[in-house]
């Protein structure tokens, strides 16, 4: 029973609009109300009903630790007894900087912003300033913030045509956004024949429609597209940075962008967003080039300490990734024999510690694919798992993560949970 969170709820939507502060959160396409969590500790959250779930959402994807991880609380009320914010620089801002740098060899300097939308906004704005141009082409079902400019969908006629996907979003202010489909080699080269093109932004692992892999032959031909016309290619690594593989995306697919954002991970739960790049372009910004941007809370010495000490430990070990990727496709890989017995059509994607399923026959190559799966499926399945204590994200569109407190026996226990309701739903 959740009878408290959706007392809580009622009560919140007379003081927060929709009741929450994140659209997705509201569990409106899965016909529920969310749940009010208490607290959470390794790979568990508590809701204020007193209900224990195993949590596969893990704030979106910051918790690659699990919840409450030692050595983050450490660093954080370490930090809290010197103050919570200065408005000035730290140490620490270099030392978290310094780390990610090292670990991604394709950029010389970041940025510290507050969020992520923060991140891919500056960084497009940064490759605008660079190139001197103002197209930006990006892909359906890529998920890249809430910034005026990103938030586009087709129009009639050719996808190069976009407009606004939500209210407020003035016309104009998506003129310059260039919309493709996700691994459409065809349709790129006709979007790139516009011109003027600044960036292409793309998440190279698209999180933000299951989880879908940007296919390699479609990566390589974006950036032939982009060395050929002088454009920048951004990777927009805040959900894959750190969680697909030590070096995220890029340490996968073998190809180096020009830009790269980062957010979750590396605030180790804190709201912290970055982008990085090599120091030609990184020194368009100001205070030295003429590339604008600020906040007043970027760079905040607790978020930072909690991204170090996350970032710290998930590097020193080798296995790291290993290990929770063979976790995922032990949880996806059970998930699916249960299914396949039940004839039920479903498949999965694996990425590091993040995975993505889909009541469908084929694995989706873009987001019309998915949407072709089973959605009535997806919600029974979810609420079902829901009121048995498996917390999966509340939407067909959104990645699964892994932590590294889960163990074999949790996952055991997912999986044998299925049973009941696969059959259900043949």
């Amino acid at each position: 029973m959740i009878e408290k969170s959706q007392k809580e709820f009622k009560k919140a939507k007379s003081y927060i609009a929709g009741g929450v502060n994140s659209p997705v959160r509201s569990f409106a396409s899965v016909g529920g109300e969310p749940l009010f969590i208490k607290s959470a500790s390794g790979s568990y959250v508590y809701d204020i009903d007193g209900n224990k779930y195993l949590d596969f959402v893990g704030s979106w994807g910051p918790m690659i630790l699990g919840h409450s991880d030692g050595d983050v609380n450490n660093a954080i009320v370490k930090q809290l007894a010197k103050g919570l914010s200065y408005g000035a620089p730290t140490r620490v801002e270099t030392k978290l900087a310094k780390k990610i740098i090292s670990i991604y060899d394709c950029i010389d300097k970041v940025r510290f912003v507050s969020s992520g939308t923060e991140a891919t906004m500056s960084a497009i704005r940064l490759a605008r300033g660079y190139t001197g141009k103002d197209n930006i082409i990006k892909f359906n079902g890529c998920y890249h913030g809430h910034s005026d400019a990103l938030l586009v969908k087709a129009g009639s006629g050719l996808a190069t045509h976009s407009k606004p996907s939500s209210l407020g979003v003035p016309k104009n202010t998506t003129k310059n956004t260039l919309l493709c489909q996700y691994n459409d080699i065809d349709e790129l080269k006709e979007v790139f024949k516009v011109g003027d093109i600044a960036c292409v932004i793309i998440e190279p692992i698209a999180g933000n429609m299951g989880l879908v892999p940007a296919d390699m032959k479609f990566l390589k031909a974006i950036k032939e597209l982009c060395n050929k016309h002088d454009t920048l290619l951004i990777f927009d690594e805040v959900m894959s940075g750190f969680r697909a593989s030590l070096k995220g995306a890029y340490g996968l697919v073998g190809i180096t962008p020009d830009i790269v954002t980062f957010g979750k991970v590396i605030g180790g739960g804190m709201p912290v967003g970055a982008f990085g790049a090599k120091a030609e372009i990184m020194d368009y910004l100001s205070p030295i080039g003429g590339v604008y941007q600020a906040g007043t809370l970027s760079g905040n010495p607790i978020a930072m300490e909690a991204g170090l000490a996350t970032l710290q430990k998930i590097s020193q070990d080798e296995n790291f990734y290993n290990v929770l990727e063979e976790k995922a496709e032990y949880l996806m890989g059970g998930i699916k024999k249960v299914a396949d017995i039940m004839g039920i059509d479903f498949c999965f994607n694996v990425r590091g510690s993040m995975f993505g399923m889909f009541f469908a026959k084929k694995l989706p190559k873009n987001i019309d694919d998915v949407a072709k799966g089973n959605a009535k499926h997806f919600v029974e399945f979810f609420n079902y798992m829901l009121k048995r204590g498996f917390y999966f994200a509340p939407s067909m569109y959104e990645s699964g993560f892994i932590n590294a407190k889960m163990t074999y026996e949790e996952l055991d226990a997912c999986i044998d949970a299925t049973k009941n309701i696969m059959s259900k739903l043949k």
